[in-house]
């Protein structure tokens, strides 16, 4: 694998001599390096991760995005490798907190303690402070202390006894739960599923990939072979690049009408917020500069429908008793709102 570029482009988003931000401000230039950059994360993770090649380009926009991402799936799939491999991928701090029944919220944003030496009260920060935090198992902490971290993952900072501490930028959330053994978990909220940007599944890897990691058994933690690839400033240019693809007003209309159809359809009782239709034309910038894109397209606005919609719509009980599913319920209102075959204007 080829070094990844560590250094922005002269004029980059996040460079000394940033350009306007627009779509005038992105240069081909600017957008082979994104890609070209973008790639080398993906093959970096992909060490630790065999065969999940999309799941790792989506938790990579998710980043780049500045947004957190919820990952749900069955025990063993490789949830905690994934943020593992990826948090290793960034030259950045990193922390791990599990959640169990007893954890507290000071436990995860921190506490303020008197020193008789200064004769002060000082902060001690708690794991949230870190540039990728991998939250295992958020549905086992009660909902007080999942409810700690929504301050944090929306504004970017934690209140303790009235201050505010920024936990600075890169920062990113990677939260893992099991959609099984629910006895003693705690269902997060909707308000708080909002606030991850993207949710995805890595599922079982298909034959191949499952042969090459039995016959590597005897690495136990494939993540800790992954080093960085770019420095935490670098993931910010990037993100400031992100923002300034393009998007026509024909696009932005296309993620209207589905946040609509969301609202108005008969088996969900809630649909796609505001909050939720940013993060989707967010997520589609990163996507197509990825993909060495200045400018966003219809297919990357259904590409992204799965996972950033599937958590933040809610079908109706008698939808749910049905067997309707979520996943159906997306490809439906896929199908019944047309894409714009031109551009606005």
């Amino acid at each position: 694998m080829s070094a990844a570029p560590t250094r922005l482009p002269a004029g980059s988003a996040g460079s000394a001599h940033a350009p306007a931000v627009g779509p005038a401000a992105v240069t081909d230039e600017q957008i082979r390096w994104f890609a070209q950059t973008f790639d080398s994360l993906v093959a970096n993770v992909e060490r630790a991760i065999l065969g999940k090649e999309h799941v790792t380009r989506l938790a990579l926009t998710c980043l780049l995005s500045e947004g957190h991402l919820l990952l749900e799936d069955y025990p063993g799939t490789g949830k905690t490798q994934l943020a593992r491999a990826l948090s290793a991928s960034v030259q950045g701090s990193h922390s791990r907190i599990q959640f169990t029944p007893d954890l507290l919220p000071s436990d995860v944003t921190g506490v303020t303690i008197f020193d008789p030496a200064s004769r002060r009260f000082e902060f001690h920060p708690g794991p949230i402070f870190a540039t990728i935090v991998l939250a295992d198992e958020i549905n086992r902490a009660s909902p007080k202390t999942q409810s700690a971290l929504l301050e944090v993952m929306e504004e970017g900072r934690v209140t303790v006894d009235g201050v505010p501490h920024p936990v600075g930028q890169p920062f990113m959330v990677i939260a893992t739960q099991n959609p099984i053994e629910q006895a003693g978990t705690y269902r997060l909220p909707e308000a708080q599923l909002d606030r991850f940007l993207m949710k995805a599944s890595l599922g079982y890897p298909d034959y191949d990939a499952a042969v090459r990691v039995l016959a590597e058994a005897a690495t136990r933690d494939r993540s800790k072979a992954i080093e960085p690839v770019v420095t935490a400033q670098v993931v910010t240019g990037m993100a400031q690049l992100a923002d300034a693809v393009h998007v026509d007003p024909a696009l932005l209309g296309y993620v209207i009408h589905l946040a609509e159809a969301t609202r108005e359809h008969p088996a969900l009782r809630l649909g796609l917020s505001m909050r939720g239709a940013l993060a989707y034309v967010r997520c589609a910038k990163t996507w197509a500069a990825s993909q060495g894109r200045s400018y966003v397209t219809p297919d990357d606005v259904k590409l992204l429908a799965h996972p950033i919609l599937s958590h933040r719509i809610l079908l109706e009980a008698e939808a749910q008793f049905a067997g309707t599913t979520v996943d159906e319920v997306i490809d439906e209102i896929l199908a019944s709102v047309a894409p714009p075959t031109g551009r606005a204007g």
